[in-house]
């Protein structure tokens, strides 16, 4: 946990906490969620870490209770588990019930990507190939942590541009679901270079509109399939 302030960019109030300022309507403890959510999302808190209620609360000049709010806000979304006086802990997943999970997630944003196929303005083009341009480049200086971001930006775009705030959301909170395991994805050998290439497709056929060939390559570029899936059961272990 002590790295999670750095992680997510907190910056530090006059009175040493990271400030957590509010979205109208937004309880602090909600604040908090979203906080930990993001970091979780990331991949930079990962599975099996352990989120201490004191020192979170120490961090950000809170008391324990919104805290606790947020633990079991996040534990009902299943991104945390919480083993009483064992206190938080990053949900961990094992490898049968995460290959399941990652055959839905495709299949979601499959949807995602065939209603974007039907709903995208012209403008949304160049900004997603404004986006694409930025992984390149950060797949070129080989910065894992930026590539990793800025897919995830790519995904959201896509998200947001199937026109079907349902759909958006639940796919987020699948995706939120597996993202340390889906940071491990991008880590396997030539998986930035697949990224890439996997990433063109569906955007060429989502600018065609081709709506049938943009969940296919979607579905197919999320889901782990052949020697991915024997990578990365490889890796997981």
């Amino acid at each position: 946990m002590t790295e999670l302030g750095a992680q997510n960019g907190g910056k530090r109030a006059q009175n040493g906490h990271e400030s957590l300022p509010l979205t109208p309507g937004e309880t602090l403890a909600e604040r908090l969620r979203r906080t930990l959510e993001e970091a979780i999302a990331s991949g930079r808190l990962e599975p099996g870490s352990r989120l201490d209620e004191q020192e979170i609360a120490l961090r950000f000049g809170v008391s324990r209770t919104p805290v606790r709010e947020a633990f079991r806000l996040m534990a009902a979304n299943q991104l945390i588990e919480l083993r009483g006086r064992q206190g938080a802990t990053v949900r961990t997943i094992r490898a049968p019930a995460l290959i399941e999970m990652f055959q839905v997630m495709a299949e979601l944003e499959g949807l995602c990507a065939r209603l974007a196929a039907r709903r995208v303005s012209k403008a949304w083009g160049g900004e997603i190939s404004a986006v694409h341009q930025r992984l390149i480049a950060a797949g070129e200086r080989g910065d894992i942590d930026a590539f990793y971001d800025i897919n995830q930006e790519f995904h959201e775009a896509i998200y947001e541009a199937s026109r079907n705030a349902f759909l958006a959301e639940q796919t987020r909170k699948l995706r939120n679901q597996v993202a340390g395991y889906r940071r491990r994805v991008t880590h396997m050998p030539n998986r930035i270079a697949d990224t890439i290439r996997e990433h063109e497709a569906i955007m060429q056929a989502i600018l065609a509109h081709d709506a049938e060939r943009a969940h296919s390559a979607m579905r197919d570029h999320v889901n782990l399939l052949g020697y991915n899936l024997l990578d990365f059961l490889a890796a997981f272990e």
